[in-house]
């Protein structure tokens, strides 16, 4: 990943609150369960679960779809979100490309200014509904959303509810330590871009399509997920235009992003956690359609092959 040195970082789009010291009042025990996650219309969550001990990671939390019509039964109430105010200094260190070419904050920063600039300049082109940005949060061990709260354990995940991407980077090393993944850039970029596919499918109303199939090897969850991928691929193919990159990613990155899609796969993540393969309980795709579904996106860099909701997957 080369970063055009002279690019200008807008660190307004990620905040950083992980010297904050903020928990969640009256939570504690971390991440509710699923079904403690609120599901009520328009609001809820899509989760990138890293939980160790049962081998599931990029697991699909039941996502309250506006089409879901069934009231849900009854959950413990989530705390409300806090006003998140800043507490890193991402303003006074991450102004060029420079800076996001040597410092991982920075890097973060470059990666979310580019994905959001190649949506808006996409969902311009198109004409009709413009691009909403969408903040980056950045922390560690406890974080309050409008989805729920969550603690060290999630990694990477986008809460429609306020329509944040929330990130903790030790994911990433988890993800190259106990998953298999080769790490590195832009394994990190494919991350990230993932969870902004599901913003855009939420500016779109994309996720009212998978309605309450939400498991199986043909889900409507599966094929949300498939999808994102795929949007990550386009934003990969489009990147340079965006003006934070000075070329084309080379295949080394490529790869970093296809081994961190297959390391999370359904079927390889189930054939280590139990040695066997369950279909019927899939969420998100295995690790061959992982791979091919960012492989089209980033072939033809175009949205409109990233529909994942027709014919087979």
């Amino acid at each position: 990943m080369q970063f055009d040195d002279d690019a200008k970082l807008d660190p307004s789009q990620v905040e950083d609150v992980r010297a904050s010291g903020r928990q969640p009042q009256g939570g504690g025990g971390g991440m509710p369960g699923c079904g403690a996650l609120p599901m009520g219309k328009g609001s809820g969550c899509l989760l990138i679960l890293v939980a160790i001990a049962a081998l599931f990671v990029f697991k699909l939390v039941p996502t309250p779809f506006s089409g879901d019509e069934q009231p849900p039964p009854q959950r413990r109430q989530a705390p409300p979100a806090p006003v998140i105010t800043p507490s890193g200094n991402l303003a006074e260190r991450c102004k060029t490309g420079a800076d996001a070419a040597q410092n991982e904050d920075c890097r973060i920063v470059g990666i979310v200014n580019s994905i959001q600039t190649y949506w808006r300049q996409a969902f311009s082109e198109r004409g009709g509904k413009a691009y909403t940005p969408a903040k980056t949060v950045l922390f560690s061990h406890l974080v309050r959303t409008a989805c729920g709260t969550a603690d060290s354990a999630v990694g990477p995940f986008y809460c429609p509810a306020d329509q944040k991407v929330y990130l903790d980077l030790s994911f990433f090393n988890t993800l190259q330590r106990d998953f298999g993944a080769e790490g590195g850039p832009f394994a990190q970029a494919y991350v990230i871009a993932h969870e902004y596919g599901h913003h855009v499918q939420n500016l779109l109303g994309t996720m009212n399509r998978a309605g309450n199939s939400r498991q199986g090897a043909t889900s409507g969850a599966v094929r949300l997920e498939l999808q994102a991928d795929c949007y990550a691929g386009v934003w990969a193919h489009n990147a340079v235009k965006t003006g934070f990159y000075t070329q084309p990613f080379t295949q080394a990155d490529i790869d970093e992003a296809l081994s961190a899609a297959a390391a999370v796969g359904d079927d390889t993540i189930q054939r280590r956690a139990r040695g066997r393969v369950t279909p019927d309980t899939f969420t998100h795709g295995t690790s061959q359609q992982r791979e091919k579904w960012f492989s089209v996106g980033y072939q033809y860099g175009d949205p409109k092959r990233c529909d994942t909701f027709s014919g087979s997957i």
